[in-house]
């Protein structure tokens, strides 16, 4: 299928193709729901060979089946339920009746739900997310390498393309050391199913909305990773991929409609330009290319003004919330959905879970457009997203800015914080220097010792959520060309491993000197909540120096960054608004008093200061 064309009429023909293939009743989903959700109301996919041909009956209390929709694909039924508050849970019959043959019957329960405290309870600025690839991190099972039912099998670890044989056990197998580290969030790349042929170990093309990659465990798996890391404080982002589904999945390959995926005469990309959405003045073909064209062949573009899809999205996603508890979605490719079904989605979500945290991937190095997709229409934009933050890249690049002179150097850094009023809410952002699409750290800063710690101090300090990722506390490198150099291995994650960077013992003195920076910083985050919730004020860069504080009722903290490649002094009177007359401080990192009238600051390098009454 390398160049699988859609053509307005091939949907029926794939269907008839594949209809012997599929089991008379193949599935039901959501598989199963819960009683007392805010929405009273329940969509369920049936999929099976000729299933429309068959009369729909159910009959338990509180329970109504309210229509029974037949599309163009007779493999389908969409059925529309309603559960009255107050219903029972409990297990009952769905009948697919036909004259002349046997009954198809599919038992659906309806389960009681869990309210238990530390369930959905949100990511926030008091949290340092971690990233993990889980392919890519730690084989905690080798049984589940590969399975000869899939349609790519094996392992191998020298191919950046292929499957390494992580998964959620070796995840599961390390949380100690996260904890550690000072993480107190993990945010891992979607582990649900990508059956494709070739290089879908990321997750990002998926084929079953309900399922988790067997090669990363089961689901009741996932549910017992999130289990245990809410038994250590620790909390869990599920990355959500609204805007495309990998073209293997049952509803791609057998489509219920030709309008489930946005059609095309033949194969048509997004132009990827987020201005397209956001243009006043802009063509209608751009602005359709940007949010219909298709992200990459594989990966089909789901049609979000189909109330089936729309509906097909939603329920699944409060499904794994209920089901696995889990603490905030982080929302693949934003820019590229559907506006108003994105907006729609939030406020769906949050009804269910109130304190469930959502935040988007938007890439830009613009303030403005950042704020264009967040929530509040502070800019003007003519509705509400309903999307608390994003992921931001603004700050990533006005950090680089700063430690490699770029762009203008600090002051741009500061600039861009100072556009901070365009949001709603800016501590809802998400602050980051690379993730598994970009360039590590350390190579965008030339492996730079100094430089990298500034980074960290910097990813610590500022406003908002933090967010690492995974390998970048032991000086992983490399850049993302193509992206697979950013996506190796966690060394120590597989038996026979050459060295364990999971222990000491096994980094190198450089290596163990970063972590332990890192660790030092991180672990002050997490019980300082001036560095948390606190607030933010800046200063202009003088004479090379940018100094910033975070403060509350409790600290104050102090961080100075000296630009130069020289060695800097500076008199600290121009801060007194903030130093209100402390005479010392304590170095974070060294845990030296220092006089506090005037630093020395040496080059390129950061100060993180509590001040001392």
């Amino acid at each position: 299928m390398k160049k699988f064309l859609f053509f307005t009429a091939c949907c029926l023909v794939m269907a008839s193709g594949l209809s012997a293939q599929i089991p008379a009743l193949e599935r039901v989903e959501p598989m199963f729901w819960w009683v007392g959700m805010h929405n009273p109301d329940l969509q369920l996919i049936v999929h099976g060979n000729d299933i429309a041909s068959r009369k729909v009956e159910l009959n338990y209390p509180g329970v109504k089946l309210v229509a029974v929709h037949k599309v163009e694909n007779p493999n389908y039924l969409f059925l529309d339920l309603r559960i009255f508050s107050g219903t029972t849970p409990g297990t009952f019959p769905i009948k697919f009746i036909k004259a002349g043959e046997k009954a198809l019957t599919y038992n659906y329960e309806l389960k009681k739900r869990d309210h238990s405290a530390g369930r959905a309870q949100g990511v926030t600025d008091k949290d340092l997310i971690y990233l993990i690839m889980p392919d890519r991190f730690s084989n905690g099972d080798p049984s589940n390498d590969s399975f000869s039912n899939m349609r790519e099998t094996g392992i191998n670890r020298d191919s950046m393309f292929a499957r390494h044989g992580g998964d959620i056990q070796g995840v599961m197998n390390h949380l100690d050391y996260l904890k550690d580290l000072g993480v107190t969030a993990i945010w891992l790349t979607p582990a649900i199913e990508n059956d494709e042929p070739h290089a879908s170990y990321h997750g990002y093309a998926v084929t079953d909305h309900y399922k988790i990659d067997a090669r990363f465990g089961t689901n009741a798996l996932y549910k017992q990773f999130v289990e245990k890391c809410h038994s250590m404080g620790l909390k869990v982002v599920m990355d959500l991929v609204h805007n495309h589904a990998g073209t293997e999945g049952y509803t791609i390959s057998d489509m219920p409609m030709k309008s489930w995926v946005h059609q095309w005469p033949k194969y048509t990309r997004s132009n990827f330009k987020y201005e397209a959405v956001m243009d006043p003045h802009g063509d209608a073909m751009d602005r359709k290319l940007m949010l219909d064209g298709w992200f990459d062949r594989r990966m089909a573009d789901m049609n979000q003004n189909n109330p089936y899809v729309d509906n097909f999205l939603t329920q699944n996603h409060i499904w794994w919330v209920e089901y696995s508890g889990v603490d905030g979605f982080r929302l693949d490719t934003y820019p590229y959905n559907d506006p108003e079904y994105m907006a729609k989605w939030a406020v769906d979500v949050k009804n269910e879970f109130p304190r469930l945290s959502i935040f988007g991937e938007v890439l830009t190095n613009t303030p403005v457009i950042s704020a264009y997709f967040t929530q509040g229409n502070t800019v003007n934009r003519g509705f509400d997203t309903h999307l608390p933050g994003i992921t931001d890249a603004v700050i990533k690049d006005g950090i680089y800015d700063a430690l490699m002179d770029w762009n203008g150097g600090v002051k741009h850094l500061y600039e861009l914080l100072a556009q901070d009023f365009l949001y709603q809410d800016v501590t809802r952002n998400v602050v980051f220097l690379d993730n598994h699409d970009m360039s590590r750290v350390l190579s965008v800063v030339d492996e730079d010792i100094t430089k990298y710690k500034s980074a960290m101090a910097m990813l610590m300090t500022i406003r908002g959520v933090a967010q690492m990722y995974y390998g970048d506390e032991i000086l992983m490198k490399n850049y993302s060309k193509p992206d697979g150099l950013v996506r190796e291995d966690f060394p120590g994650g597989w038996a026979g491993d050459k060295s364990n960077k999971f222990t000491a013992g096994g980094r190198t003195d450089k290596e163990n000197d970063a972590f332990n920076y890192v660790r030092k910083l991180a672990n002050y985050r997490k019980n300082t909540t001036a560095l948390q919730t606190g607030k933010m004020m800046q200063y202009i860069p003088q004479k090379d120096i940018y100094v910033y504080f975070r403060y509350d009722d409790k600290k104050t903290v102090m961080i100075v960054y000296n630009s130069s490649d020289k060695e800097q002094t500076t008199a600290t009177d121009r801060y007194s608004e903030r130093i209100k007359g402390a005479k010392k401080a304590k170095n974070v990192i060294t845990d030296e008093t220092i006089d506090l009238s005037t630093l020395t600051i040496p080059p390129k390098s950061t100060l993180v200061l509590e001040l001392i009454d």
